[in-house]
């Protein structure tokens, strides 16, 4: 393969349409964009997405259903079993973030049951769900809160 003989695969390039030419090129007066209408005009031949023409559009007409918690995104998830890197005691959220288990952009803890503990904690100021407070109380620690 050389330099000079390099061209593009036949039909990748397209001439461009020459319109405004007259009414033989097929493309005169209009120049395919048809009379009148956003479309026909210059630099206006987009429509935002979901605009219906001024109907009221689907995402509007809808019911809004679910919920997303504010709060998740200030949380940060911890696994049980990350628990055991810690020493056994007490366990509160700036001691999770000094042993980096959680994020510095998180603002609050929760522990999720993944795995096993085999310490006894105290955990102060952080949730847990069910399984976790489970698992935590039978390794001999308590959630105070």
């Amino acid at each position: 393969m050389k330099m000079n003989t390099l061209s593009p695969a036949e039909g990748a390039r397209q001439v461009a349409k020459r319109v405004g030419r007259g009414i033989g090129s097929g493309l005169g007066k209009t120049c395919g964009r048809g009379h009148k209408g956003s479309f026909a005009r210059a630099g206006k031949g987009k429509i935002k997405a979901g605009f219906e023409g001024g109907q009221m559009p689907m995402q509007r007409r809808l019911p809004k259903i679910g919920f997303a918690s504010k709060l998740k995104a200030d949380t940060a998830e911890v696994l049980l079993y990350k628990l055991d890197t810690l020493p056994a005691g007490d366990v509160d959220f700036a001691a999770l973030r000094a042993a980096k288990l959680v994020p510095s952009t998180a603002k609050r803890a929760k522990i999720v049951v993944k795995g096993e503990v085999t310490k006894a904690y105290v955990l102060k100021g952080i949730a847990a769900t069910a399984g976790a407070k489970a698992a935590i109380e039978a390794a001999g620690g308590k959630l105070a809160e």
